[in-house]
């Protein structure tokens, strides 16, 4: 999930230094700065997105039962 958030974070700023608009460029720059963290992880003997495990529970079931809580906590 790190690797993922990196990979969008430096997307991202690699858009707007660029000054990419198209979808078309868009796409293209996702898919180097995806290629180059894949390379860079594989090459550090790193796990592969790929080969984790699977999460029990989504990203948003995790954020609903954490908002729940909140709520819950801001009763009491």
């Amino acid at each position: 999930m790190i690797a993922n958030l990196f990979r969008i974070s430096q997307t991202e700023q690699k858009l707007k230094r660029e000054g990419i608009k198209t979808e078309k460029d868009a796409n293209k720059t996702h898919f180097e700065v995806g290629s180059k963290i894949r390379k860079t992880i594989k090459e550090l003997g790193g796990t592969m997105p790929e080969d984790l495990p699977t999460p029990k529970k989504s990203l948003k079931e995790l954020e609903k039962e954490k908002k729940n809580k909140f709520i819950e906590n801001m009763k009491n």
